[in-house]
């Protein structure tokens, strides 16, 4: 295997997964998780790093589109799965970087509004995804490195300069809050949304490469991609814990980030990183809207009409979504999330599974069983815990809206056991 192809394809995988998203959210898991940090650091790279590079693992198998991830389901529930991941990317993770490069970037120099922010920031986007600017890959390219080197500085002198006296957390079920917290980076989405992407990458730089040798490839990178994503993360986590009685309880995501970042590096880092996550923000708005509208326009033909008008309509929500702070959105959000990331997950597990543990009808099995047992779990995050809880509440994991968990592994067992009887008789 070649080192150049590794180092590469692993810093690729990394860069996919690693956004300007993803570091507002583990400095405040450890805040609020205290001496426990390392209970939820584990529950958040579950969610946030081994599921999204089983995602990359399940393209590197199925070596198609986003579309045969559902597939062996049926076409059509394949093809719905396909326009609700893209709905959610452009109506929650896209909006949510313009609010967050607000409250990084301009709201701690201007007296501007959220929404003077999202407009400005959206019609920018529009105007890159409509011209496919050449610029942005290469900024992109630049960027995570950059940002990479002001955080491990950021971790060190923390770890170096504060007492390890922790906090008591304020966490009941810190495992489990981390996993939670995990599905707000929508990674495990990213990882079936553009994943294919990697991979028609790697086809292209390395044509000579043997499908088995491919698969050596990425599972060889995505096991650095993912050290790297858990050190990072967990690093994060184990920072915000440090500072667990440096800052008020109630201290948002982003200003967590910029109080670490100011009492570590000081005022003028601190105003580097903004730059730098303002700018990662915007390459992750217009990748987004562009993969959104591409798909959109694959669905009419190929149509240039189809391109534009979905592009505007991405922007126009990123502007009204936008307009909010980064903690409304992650709850609005979570419901979406409660719904999808089990159903992601488990087509996930099912494509890096060998073919002969899944055959269709298991797979349509284990899918439904998941749908089924992850309803409590969406009604719950909707405010109807209570209410259902009575017909729930012998649901194992479910305190925990993990309640999917475990019947859908049942189903995965009893299913193949049921179908390798009938294969014999």
């Amino acid at each position: 295997m070649n080192k150049k192809s590794l180092t590469i394809t692993s810093f690729a995988l990394f860069s996919l997964f690693f956004g300007a998203g993803n570091l507002i959210l583990p400095p405040l898991l450890g805040f609020r998780a205290g001496n426990l940090w390392w209970l939820v650091a584990l529950g958040f790279c579950v969610s946030a790093a081994l599921v999204p590079i089983l995602g990359i693992l399940a393209h590197a198998k199925l070596q198609g589109t986003m579309f045969d991830f559902a597939k062996k389901v049926s076409p059509l529930f394949s093809t719905l799965y396909c326009f609700l991941m893209y709905a959610i990317a452009i109506a929650l993770p896209s909006p949510r970087t313009a609010s967050v490069t607000h409250e990084m970037a301009v709201q701690p120099f201007w007296d501007s509004s959220y929404l003077l922010t999202s407009l400005i920031y959206f019609v920018l986007v529009f105007i890159f995804a409509i011209n496919r600017a050449k610029v942005l890959d290469l900024i992109g390219k630049l960027l995570t490195p950059a940002i990479l080197v002001v955080l491990v500085l950021i971790m060190a002198i923390a770890g170096f300069s504060l007492d390890f006296d922790f906090a008591p957390s304020s966490l009941t079920n810190p495992f489990s809050y981390g996993i939670l917290e995990g599905y707000q980076t929508f990674d495990a989405i990213g990882a079936v949304v553009v994943g294919a992407v990697i991979i028609v990458s790697i086809n292209l730089k390395e044509k000579d490469l043997a499908y088995d040798d491919k698969r050596r490839l990425i599972r060889a990178a995505g096991f650095w991609a993912g050290l790297g994503l858990f050190i990072i993360y967990a690093g994060l986590i184990l920072t915000g814990a440090l500072f667990g009685k440096l800052f008020d309880v109630d201290i948002s995501r982003t200003a967590l980030l910029s109080g670490i970042s100011i009492a570590t590096l000081g005022n003028t880092a601190n105003l580097f990183l903004s730059v730098l996550v303002s700018l990662a923000c915007f390459t992750t708005a217009v990748g987004i809207v562009t993969g959104t509208s591409d798909f959109i326009r694959s669905q009419f033909n190929d149509s240039v009409l189809a391109y534009r008008i979905t592009a505007l309509v991405g922007c126009v929500l990123g502007v009204l979504v936008g307009q909010f702070n980064v903690g409304h959105i992650i709850a609005v959000a979570l419901p979406a999330l409660m719904f999808i990331y089990p159903i992601t997950i488990i087509l996930i597990v099912l494509n890096v599974l060998p073919d002969k543990l899944t055959p269709p009808t298991v797979f349509k099995i284990v899918v439904w069983t998941t749908i089924l047992f992850s309803i409590p779990d969406f009604l719950g995050s909707i405010g109807w815990g209570n209410a259902i809880n009575p017909y729930t509440s012998w649901i194992p994991l479910g305190q925990y809206q993990l309640g999917w968990v475990l019947p859908a592994l049942l189903a995965l067992v009893l299913s193949n056991i049921v179908h390798q009887k009938t294969k014999v008789g």
